[in-house]
């Protein structure tokens, strides 16, 4: 059941003996693609590192039911279970759809949560200038409201960049994409972290 504000969230529990341990976001995402190629259900996954771990408090020792994503890109289908990037270079011109709260140091997603059935979008277009303000309040999640960042919260979302750029999936770059579609399955998964 998806998340709802001042509710109790997980419980304790261990990594049951058919789960997957994963210790990337990127492989806990793997699990999930390999499971849907071979038409089984999720597996319980233990994550001990990376950004839903981080989201969750990664003590190791609670259970969660999480959202995951599912991303479309130009034809290719891919789940994730923190994040999906579609950027240039340098950070000028971004799409981002989070599940988990962070990308590396950054708290880029101030909002987002694992399991509120909803995705936290953000498009930016911004200037050199504007960069490095938005960069050096990203690790406090103090970037937000921005006039060059626009963001919404949905359970799906269907964008056509202006031109393909590198797409990543979990912090894996999966290729290049132009369109992309994602959504959100609401209490797809249970994670140990």
């Amino acid at each position: 059941m998806t998340i709802k504000k001042g509710e109790a969230w997980g419980e304790p529990g261990v990594l049951p003996s058919d789960g997957v341990v994963a210790s990337t976001d990127r492989e806990a995402s793997r699990v999930l693609e390999t499971a849907r190629r071979q038409s089984e259900p999720f597996p319980v996954v233990g994550v001990s590192a990376g950004d839903l771990y981080r989201t969750l408090g990664g003590s190791g020792q609670m259970m969660f039911p999480i959202d995951v994503g599912e991303l479309l890109v130009d034809g290719r289908h891919h789940y994730f279970v923190a994040h999906v990037v579609a950027r240039t270079r340098g950070w000028g011109h971004a799409f981002v759809a989070m599940n988990a709260q962070w990308l590396g140091d950054w708290n880029l997603g101030p909002r987002a949560h694992p399991n509120d059935g909803v995705l936290d979008t953000y498009r930016a277009d911004l200037g050199l200038f504007d960069r490095l303000k938005v960069r050096r309040r990203l690790p406090l999640g103090a970037h937000l409201p921005h006039p060059g960042i626009a963001g919404e919260r949905g359970a799906a979302v269907a964008i056509e960049l202006p031109r393909p750029l590198p797409v990543y999936v979990d912090g894996e770059q999966i290729g290049r994409g132009r369109t992309l579609a994602l959504r959100v399955i609401p209490d797809a998964l249970r994670v140990v972290a």
